[in-house]
């Protein structure tokens, strides 16, 4: 193992530590945090639960930010008194946990770096994903299950605590459509970059005769709406649906018609809810997502108005973004970012965040050039 030039690596982690700690204006986070705190301590803070939980979750995150930064400048300087101690002793082992730690806070670094990047009006939210099966079939379906599995992993392998919302069976095997909540920081900034079409290449194991078969699915990622924002929606914009709920679950399944579909009627936006217990459940959670897909729509018509006016900069993401090949060789591919890997089934099992990575720097140096 080459021998490592430990101050040489210490001051690069100290710069990129400088660098993350200017971007995110850490004086600017403790004053948040004082205002915030002020407002949580208010006697009547729970008079409006809904804003009593914005008030308390945004002061939470921005502790954690704060604190995470701290705990990094902590691990850098016991870093380097480990490596000191070390070398005045010829500690081979203090030197072997020196190393080991110098690639844990490297790594820490780069996620850190990576959030910083996430400047975008509703990046710091909560998400709401849908997956929906393209053309393909039965393999298309299947696909989409995997899909929403791989996001889950993800999720788990983070702690983001998730919320299936609404799933649509296939006949055959998989889903038509999924949709899911990841409740944590930033969730809508990093998980926007899957947002595109995914192709799926392999052996159909639905296909008798063992032939190749190429299939699509959609991610569909937008915020998870505010009370402060303002989205409303006539009454007569609305149609209401309400069936009975399909595929596995508890003894409501199937009995009453608790299951709803809301119908935008002016954009043709459909929404589905079928995993809460109560019709006003599911009603109040699709109304919620709703109102995600609209505040979504409203800023994409602001952008295209923005860029009219800019002229035509081509930075679209294209209709196919990923492609995950398991026959006749084993590789998944990123079409925007080049970025590929060989270990299919690892990715499959949630292992992104090198692609989420690649494309939230892709993302980032597009605008960055339309800007220009």
């Amino acid at each position: 193992m080459a021998e490592i030039d430990f101050p040489a690596e210490i001051r690069a982690l100290r710069a990129t530590y400088s660098s993350i700690e200017n971007v995110t204006d850490v004086d600017a986070l403790k004053v948040e945090i004082a205002e915030l705190s002020e407002q949580a301590g208010a006697p009547d803070l729970w008079d409006d639960p809904a804003s009593a939980q914005v008030i308390t979750s945004r002061l939470s995150h921005r502790q954690s930010e704060v604190e995470r930064l701290s705990k990094l400048a902590s691990r850098i300087d016991d870093l380097e008194v480990l490596v000191e101690l070390g070398q005045d002793e010829g500690d081979e082992d203090s030197m072997a946990e020196a190393a080991k730690e110098l690639s844990s806070i490297r790594k820490a670094l780069a996620e850190l770096e990576i959030t910083t990047l996430l400047s975008g009006e509703y990046d710091e939210r909560e998400a709401v994903v849908t997956i929906r099966a393209g053309a393909g079939g039965v393999d298309a379906a299947d696909f989409a299950e995997m899909l929403m599995r791989m996001y889950l992993r993800w999720a788990e392998r983070h702690g983001y605590p998730t919320t299936v919302m609404d799933t649509s069976y296939a006949e055959e095997a998989g889903l038509k459509s999924a949709t899911f909540e990841v409740k944590a920081p930033y969730a809508f900034g990093t998980l926007s970059v899957e947002a595109g079409t995914h192709r799926l290449v392999r052996i159909s194991p639905f296909d008798n005769q063992g032939r190749r078969q190429t299939s699509f699915a959609a991610v569909e990622v937008i915020p998870l709406i505010e009370q402060t924002d303002s989205v409303e929606i006539p009454d007569n914009e609305i149609r209401v649906d309400v069936f009975r709920s399909s595929g596995p679950g508890g003894q409501s399944v199937n009995t009453t018609d608790s299951a709803v579909r809301l119908t935008h009627i002016p954009t043709g936006i459909v929404v589905s809810m079928q995993n809460e217990k109560s019709q006003l459940q599911n009603r109040a959670a699709a109304m919620r997502v709703l109102q995600s897909r609209l505040l979504l729509v409203k800023k994409e018509q602001q952008d295209a108005e923005k860029k009219a006016l800019a002229g035509d900069v081509k930075a679209s993401w294209g209709d196919q973004m990923r492609s995950y090949v398991l026959n006749p060789y084993q590789m998944v591919k990123d079409l925007r970012t080049e970025h590929e890997v060989g270990n299919t089934s690892a990715v499959l099992d949630g292992d992104i965040d090198d692609f989420i990575d690649a494309g939230i720097r892709w993302r980032t140096g597009n605008r960055n050039a339309a800007a220009n």
